[in-house]
């Protein structure tokens, strides 16, 4: 690989916003993409891919360079002659990559590759934590499987086509796309391409859903002419498939404390061809009471780390902070007590986090049903999705009914 000076100084450009200033790693390759129209879908590749890579392995890569934070540009330059060196690329004669010891950096890589910390690339507390919970060996074969790049799911969209019908105009398009057994609505992309360019994309044919986050509006188990709720909604992926199952039928009310969000799910939802969804912002507790006892189906996707999620947000590894996991895991408690008075007897709920902590999981749904508010619960089954099994994003997700 040859290495273009006007793509490098891209990629620098967008680690220093991501290490020094706080963005989030999607956003800026986002807008960097954005810089030269001229850019065809080699280049636009090279950027994305590498300014993930240097994300997701920043610990590893900064160790071996011998630079801390806040990095300055001549620290960056190192970082990224470390991921070149790795990767086997000939550095090119540029000022910024002079004298870089690539048998030292290889040294380095093999002796700090013995230790997990640096070999998966995570912060001490993480790695603490997600053994203590987990214990050594799951975690050990986890962090490795979320350190993997992501694999790009399509969901179909069958309100307006299916799964057939969807991979032949893919096809004709030049995409090749797999089925995945006992997921069916799941569409695995063979290479990854810019679908959102294609007729079948802005059309509403499919959405681009992990096979694990697919399995939610499965387990709540919805039929047409239901009244549900997606009462942390966000920008609506589950909410769409939610409406997908229901043919169009009934009421699904997305809920969401963020306007921006629902405004956003409105917008996909037109595209989809969704009818039957209402979008509320949560601007008091309101919104919630005038719902109590009327629901036959009740989704929470509760906030959580998303250490489920990693392999396609990197960049949670540095942002997310240990205090910041005793707060969620009151907030989600406080959600499944508040929420779950939404359903009607005899309905069914649904709670889910893209986190394989059992704190966040297991213990919160044993925690509501000894509580006052879930003593009228009982727990159907649950399921725990790692992604060292299952080959996709790690979830938890438990189905409850309310018995009286």
């Amino acid at each position: 690989m040859r290495l273009h000076r006007n793509l490098v100084y891209a990629v620098i450009d967008g680690l220093q916003l991501i290490f020094n200033e706080d963005k989030y790693a999607d956003k800026v390759v986002e807008q960097l993409l954005k810089r030269d129209k001229r850019w065809g879908v080699r280049d636009r590749g090279f950027i994305a891919e590498t300014s993930y890579e240097i994300v997701r392995w920043k610990r590893l890569y900064a160790q071996i360079a011998e630079v801390h934070e806040p990095f300055t540009r001549e620290n960056l330059w190192r970082i990224f002659a470390v991921w070149a060196v790795l990767k086997g690329i000939q550095l090119p004669d540029w000022k910024q990559l002079e004298g870089t010891p690539s048998r030292r950096i290889k040294g380095k890589f093999d002796e700090l590759s013995k230790i997990r910390k640096y070999r998966e690339s995570i912060p001490d507390w993480m790695d603490e934590v997600a053994v203590k919970e987990l214990g050594e060996k799951v975690w050990e074969s986890e962090i490795h499987a979320l350190n993997q790049q992501a694999a790009v799911i399509l969901r179909v969209n069958r309100l307006k086509t299916d799964k057939k019908t969807l991979q032949k105009l893919l096809r004709q398009e030049n995409i090749d796309t797999a089925f995945i057994t006992n997921y069916p609505d799941a569409l695995l992309l063979k290479e990854r391409s810019n679908i959102f360019k294609t007729d079948a994309f802005q059309n509403g044919l499919f959405e681009v859903q992990d096979a694990s986050s697919q399995l939610v509006a499965e387990l709540l188990d919805v039929e047409p002419g239901m009244r549900v709720v997606d009462s942390c909604a966000g920008a609506g992926g589950k909410t769409l498939h939610l409406a997908s199952k229901m043919n169009n039928k009934g009421q699904i009310i997305a809920l969401d404390i963020y306007a921006n969000k629902l405004k956003e799910l409105k917008r996909r939802a037109r595209r989809n061809g969704a009818h039957n969804i209402e979008t509320r912002e949560i601007d008091s507790s309101k919104v919630i009471k005038k719902l109590h006892n009327s629901m036959d189906r009740v989704l929470i996707d509760a906030p959580c780390s998303g250490l489920g999620v990693l392999r396609r947000n990197p960049d949670a590894k540095w942002k997310l902070q240990p205090e910041f996991l005793d707060t969620i895991k009151e907030v989600q408690q406080e959600i499944l007590r508040n929420y779950s008075k939404m359903l009607k007897v005899s309905g069914k709920m649904v709670y889910a986090t893209c986190s394989i902590l059992p704190s966040e999981n297991q213990d919160q749904v044993t925690a509501f049903l000894t509580s006052p508010e879930g003593q009228n619960f009982r727990l159907l089954k649950d399921k725990k999705i790692l992604a060292s099994t299952s080959g996709f994003d790690g979830f938890y997700m438990a189905l409850l009914e309310r018995t009286n």
